[in-house]
């Protein structure tokens, strides 16, 4: 491709790779629809959907990342002794509200090791401001496809162009999530150097084609791995076993509410779990920080001397207020508010959330829906409402600021066009480090790939030094 101009110093990454991108765009119009049978070529799919019909990652600088990483680290931790803590304080467990046949599961021995081996944080980063919606402290889902898809990038010769000025740094997941799902097993009490692997979801799930990026990783670099099913696995009393396989070792991707809903196909990993005879990461106590109530926990004021004051300024500064609906006398910002009447009177600064669900399903928007729709959903999201009986607690969230960006998409017709999207960066940490990170894309004001949106890789980047750029152009 023709080289473009040298940037100028301190010129914005996104700019140079547009300038970049346009003109390849001319010179190879096959060029959009080549990179999207390379995805689905490399599994690179959510059901019939792939996940990047974009052509530019998200840049962020080695200053970004360090404001990232203190701030969700902090609330890692913060996940991880919140979840111990509650175990022996029935009064700080009640602030989860998780149901009976949930906290049988959480209360049964798990062992060593963290609540949450691997975790995930969706934030909004912008220049002034990093606000965090959710903590995702049970199965997250998406690091096999990150990786794969910065690795295809990497070797876009718009990417080479691009990297002749600037230094770029990506993101080892497979790797790092493997060092922490044997950290984990070592804690546990490991009987096996080399453990023999499961990774456990039901077949029908989209993401399947990830469990097989993630086999084919972990074997790679020397761990076996076998795909199952729930109802596949076997339990005699003394070993778990799947397709033949004794395992010693369970990535557990098969989400706690279904083990819940569906008992009987997930007996043996339920008893295999419960006699200590398999390390499940994420073990059953992670469901206390996953739930979206864990930010209500955060934001009260009557849980402040739970927290030192460096947490307590991370709260603050990044958790948006939120608070469990009920017909509560409460505060915002230290001001004493009856909830029901505050959820009333500002609508439009609001969001009510099912405290325990994912994709999306049940948000309520209150700048997106007139007073009736919102009247309606307070109704069934207070408790014996509707949409409780349904999904379990609700949470209100004060609405947060969100980043917007122009990407180029790639439409049905194989066409570039520049489309405005809402940009959700969320940071994976697997054993309370950072190490990488999910970025999604949304025309609306929901961005998860579950309902429609898409994903594109995230890489570190900074301007090659001067004296760098000219030894290239010497070579």
């Amino acid at each position: 491709m023709r080289p473009a101009r040298t940037p100028s110093p301190g010129q914005d990454p996104v700019e140079y790779w547009n300038e970049l991108l346009r003109p390849l765009l001319k010179e190879s119009p096959d060029f959009p629809k080549k990179f999207l049978r390379e995805l689905k070529g490399a599994k690179l799919t959510f059901g019939n959907r792939v996940h990047c019909p974009f052509l530019r990652p998200f840049f962020l600088s080695p200053k970004d990342e360090d404001r990232v990483r203190n701030a969700t680290e902090i609330l890692a931790r913060l996940g991880e002794r919140v979840a111990s803590l509650a175990m022996d304080d029935r009064s700080l467990f009640s602030q989860f509200h998780l149901r009976p046949e949930e906290e049988r599961l959480v209360r049964l021995p798990a062992g060593g090791g963290p609540a949450s081996t691997a975790s995930r944080v969706d934030a909004f980063l912008l220049p002034d401001s990093l606000k965090f919606t959710e903590y995702n402290g049970e199965s997250p889902a998406g690091s096999g496809y990150t990786e794969t898809l910065s690795e295809i990038f990497r070797e876009l010769p718009v990417m080479k162009e691009f990297a002749k000025k600037f230094e770029i740094h990506s993101y080892s997941l497979s790797a790092q999530l493997l060092d922490a799902l044997i950290g984990t097993y070592r804690d546990w009490g490991a009987s096996s150097q080399r453990p023999q692997m499961l990774i456990v979801d039901w077949k029908e799930v989209p993401t399947w084609s990830e469990f097989e990026i993630l086999k084919q990783r972990f074997e790679s670099l020397q761990v076996p791995v076998v795909l199952a099913d729930p109802g596949e696995l076997e339990w005699d009393g003394k070993k778990l076993t799947a397709k033949g396989k004794k395992i010693d070792l369970v990535y557990r991707r098969v989400l706690i509410n279904d083990i819940v809903a569906r008992p009987k196909e997930c007996a043996a990993l339920v008893k295999a779990y419960e006699a200590q005879a398999v390390c499940v990461a994420n073990n059953f106590r992670c469901k206390i920080p996953h739930v979206k109530a864990f930010f209500a926990v955060l934001t009260e004021q009557k849980n402040a001397k739970l927290f030192s004051p460096e947490e307590l300024a991370v709260i603050h500064r990044h958790v948006p207020w939120t608070r469990v609906v009920e017909d509560v006398k409460t505060d915002y910002l230290g001001k004493p508010i009856a909830l029901l009447d505050y959820i009333r009177n500002n609508q439009k600064d609001l969001v009510l959330k099912p405290s325990d669900e994912y994709g999306g399903t049940g948000v309520t928007l209150g700048w997106e829906v007139d007073a009736r729709i919102w009247e309606k959903s307070i109704q069934a999201a207070l408790p014996g409402g509707k949409s409780a009986k349904e999904h379990g607690c609700w949470i209100v969230q004060e609405k947060i600021a969100m980043r917007r960006g122009e990407f180029p998409y790639i439409a049905s017709n194989g066409k570039v066009e520049f489309r405005d999207m809402l940009v959700d960066l969320a940071p994976y940490l697997f054993r309370g480090k950072l190490s990488g990170f999910l970025t999604r894309l949304s025309s609306s004001s929901l961005a998860n790939v579950t309902s429609g949106g898409g994903q594109i890789p995230a890489f570190r980047v900074e301007p090659k030094r001067a004296e760098k750029v000219a030894g290239q152009g010497n070579s």
